[in-house]
């Protein structure tokens, strides 16, 4: 379940702008959503190789060149169908929740 809210997550932050992979932590880091260096790359790889995201290289004015991952046109149809999933999760979890708020 975490991976998959993981992948969620770093698509949603991607729609919106590419991203170095140390900002992509520290975003994820500012909503208490840990996630390791190794565990960050091996993820981005995996939805490059499947055809959600994509990079590009930009020089660094302190040191080398860094890669920038962005959403591709696949990513964001995925996306769509990642967020109407959990629209439906979340409308599921609330009707259970509000139950068990009502003691029944």
């Amino acid at each position: 379940m975490r991976k998959g809210m993981l992948e969620y997550c770093i698509l949603l932050l991607l729609n919106k702008e590419r991203a170095y992979p140390s900002d992509i932590i520290s975003r994820l880091h500012e909503v208490n959503l840990i996630v390791v260096e190794g565990t960050l790359y091996t993820l981005l790889n995996r939805l490059r190789k499947e055809g959600k995201l994509n990079y590009e290289w930009e020089e660094s004015p302190k040191g080398p060149p860094r890669k920038y991952y962005f959403i591709t046109e696949e990513g964001r149809e995925i996306l769509t169908a990642m967020s109407e999933a959990w629209d439906e999760i979340t409308r599921t979890v609330d009707h259970f929740q509000k139950l068990k708020e009502e003691g029944v």
